[in-house]
């Protein structure tokens, strides 16, 4: 059986970001998102909830966001989610739910400087396999997909989608 682990939020900062370095000096930002969901019930009346999210980002990815976001920034992400399990100093058993950041895109006016492109800008952590190939995910990174190694574009009836 098939495996999919994929995580797409948009929300805002709960928090300012936490940048801090692995042993091997690999940063890492930890941060949270409050993500609405707004709806009207049969009665015609809106009703709101919040879902609050934990994240964590590597690498350049880290860098950026901490850099770059503060709290109450939107950001949209997407990911992965990462089931984390320890033992607390009192010897009981801990546990949460996070999503690893892969990919990310700044959300809102960007501060009024210009750029066209209403300050969204999408950054991807995974380093580009081959020159050649999009920024967009892969039919290949989904494991049993089919590969198109010999370097040239599928024809019409052989796209996976």
């Amino acid at each position: 059986m098939a495996n999919f682990n994929k995580v797409i939020l948009a929300g805002n900062l709960t928090r300012d970001p936490q940048i801090s370095m692995m042993p091997n000096n690999k940063p890492v930002c930890e941060f949270g998102m409050a993500i609405n969901r707004k709806w009207r019930t049969d009665n015609n009346e809106t009703r709101e909830e919040v879902c609050f999210v934990d994240l964590i980002a590597y690498g350049r990815s880290a860098e950026i966001i901490g850099q770059y976001m503060s709290k109450g920034k939107p950001l949209l992400v997407e990911g992965r989610l990462k089931y984390d399990q320890w033992e607390s100093k009192e010897g009981g058993k801990r546990s949460r739910l996070r999503v690893v950041v892969d990919n990310f895109q700044f959300l809102g006016s960007g501060g009024g400087q210009g750029g066209g492109e209403g300050g969204n800008r999408s950054y991807n952590s995974r380093p580009a396999q081959r020159a050649a190939a999009p920024a967009s995910a892969s039919m290949e990174d989904y494991g049993d997909a089919p590969s198109m190694d010999d370097g040239g574009a599928p024809d019409g009836d052989n796209i996976p989608f």
